[in-house]
């Protein structure tokens, strides 16, 4: 019975992962900036810096890649690093469910 009941669960979350669209990892963030010019409104007080501007970035072997994006493409990347981090989730779950199911019967199997 409890095997049963982990293996709906283990197809639920594989159901869930299949019904992600699109990972992205990293991360988007929003940023304004002065440009220096003393007759520009970002040097004004108060300052009004130039912005906003998206940027997705992401550690690569050690390295952190930056890439500027546009409103639409902020948007969307959002939307993939979500689903990147649901899919993270979703697999650490799966994970579990494995290890205690493959573990009972590992168990089992030297009781026999």
């Amino acid at each position: 019975m409890a095997e049963s009941k982990a293996k709906a669960k283990y197809e639920a979350v594989k159901e869930e992962i299949r019904s992600l669209g699109w990972a992205r990892p990293g991360c988007v963030t929003r940023r304004y900036t002065t440009c220096g010019n003393p007759s520009c409104r970002c040097m004004a007080v108060p300052p009004e810096p130039h912005g906003p501007y998206y940027q997705w970035s992401h550690k690569i072997h050690g390295k952190t890649l930056s890439l500027r994006l546009t409103d639409e493409q902020a948007r969307l990347c959002r939307e993939w690093a979500a689903n990147y981090k649901r899919l993270r989730k979703l697999v650490r779950r799966m994970e579990a469910l494995s290890l205690q199911e493959t573990g009972r019967t590992l168990g089992a199997i030297s009781r026999s």
